[in-house]
């Protein structure tokens, strides 16, 4: 069990002495500028949400209170994120990365910074099949699924509405093209025909010859493996603006309420898929989350909060809130055998490990930790109608 640090009170304190427990510090390292940074505040909230409930239960390795350090990944900057993220472990010591977003920087941090330190670090929404098979020396976990399962499931969907052929852009990055390469083997295995694929680049004022292009290949819709904040919603605004494409298909990166404001009605008949799980937990994190005064259902924030959960309910089962000692129970508190915990009832699962029981941690986005350190997932599919997001089941 972890030392506590013992603080003496200053002679002038009629209290006299108090026992302060060691602070420890989780790096928050997302994308709070770039192409995602409309869905970054809930993502970080809910991480946050994670830390002051295990800090207010008092029950952390006797009294460890948690805070956080946030860093600002860029999602697309490799250079300047893998810089934020040093800052994170060697000037504010962190104990853990919960993060990074986007799949490039945090391969990029993950090299760079987290396996030369020996640090645990869990992204809660870098969904690249490619980080499957990194040498991560078993320091790296996600608890969103790989575009791997997210494609077999968008390939479903299509075959199952009777889409039979469809065109696909894809922001020019680790992300995009391993979901557009990992979508077009599922989509033609399930019996279905792929006119064209391109790419786009972030930041351009202007995406019409790109949407020209895939429209004279045909396609009845436009799958989007873009960004909803950059060059993915303008493609969408170039394909409307030209008639090219009026029905999308839109994946985890393109989802978020913004939609709704830019394109409104415009986007009815388009629909997509994001992690997402209807189990218990998840219901009752949106509650939790809506009482904290940030949406729960936005992309990726229930998985930021069990990102930063399995690394705090991993340093109680070891005794310790050092890397080293617990990435070995980030496994064992994520799975079967014990008793299922939901979120708001992290204290619960403290007291249970400290009393040697097993835990099987179900979160807000049913965790389960599958292979190397990834998610099996859920995926939650959803329709535009009225200009609105409808949910529209659950795979």
């Amino acid at each position: 069990m972890k030392k506590l640090l013992l603080a003496t009170a200053a002679c002038a304190l009629t209290a006299g002495a108090a026992v302060a427990a060691e602070d420890v510090k989780l790096g928050i390292i997302f994308g709070f500028t770039g192409p995602l940074e409309s869905i970054t505040p809930s993502m970080a909230s809910g991480a946050e949400l994670a830390m002051k409930e295990v800090t207010d239960s008092g029950k952390l390795l006797d009294g460890t209170k948690v805070s956080s350090v946030r860093g600002d990944s860029t999602c697309i900057d490799a250079a300047a994120a893998t810089a934020a993220a040093e800052r994170l472990v060697t000037s504010d010591k962190v104990a853990a990365i919960i993060g990074a977003d986007c799949s490039g920087v945090t391969g990029a941090i993950l090299t760079n910074v987290a396996i030369p330190n020996g640090l645990v670090m869990i992204s809660p929404s870098s969904t690249s099949p490619g980080l499957s098979t990194v040498e991560d020396k078993g320091l790296f976990f996600r608890t969103a699924p790989s575009d791997a399962r997210q494609s077999e499931v968008l390939a479903q969907i299509l075959m199952d509405r009777g889409i039979k052929e469809v065109a696909v852009t894809y922001t020019n990055n680790d992300y995009g093209k391993g979901l557009s390469d990992s979508f077009k083997t599922a989509y033609e295995a399930a019996g279905g025909k792929v006119t064209a694929v391109s790419a786009h680049e972030d930041g351009k004022a202007d995406y019409s010859a790109e949407v020209g292009s895939l429209a004279s290949a045909g396609g009845e819709a436009l799958v989007v493996a873009g960004y909803v904040d950059q060059g993915g919603a303008g493609m969408i605004r170039a394909s409307l603006d030209s008639g090219a494409f009026s029905k999308f298909v839109l994946p985890d990166g393109m989802y978020g309420n913004v939609l709704e404001e830019k394109f409104g009605t415009s986007l009815d008949g388009s629909f997509g898929t994001v992690p997402g799980s209807d189990s218990p937990g998840g219901a009752t994190y949106q509650e939790m989350a809506k009482a904290a005064g940030f949406d729960g259902t936005s992309s990726y924030s229930p998985e930021s909060y069990d990102a930063a959960a399995l690394i705090m309910l991993a340093m109680q089962a070891a005794g310790s809130s050092k890397s080293a000692d617990f990435v070995g129970k980030i496994m064992e508190v994520a799975n079967e055998p014990g008793e299922k915990i939901y979120p708001g009832e992290l204290g619960k699962a403290l007291d249970l490990l400290k009393e040697g029981k097993d835990i099987d941690y179900v979160g807000g986005s049913a965790v389960e930790l599958v292979g190397p350190g990834e998610a099996a997932g859920s995926y939650r599919e959803y329709d535009f109608k009225n200009g609105k997001i409808e949910t529209t089941g659950y795979r």
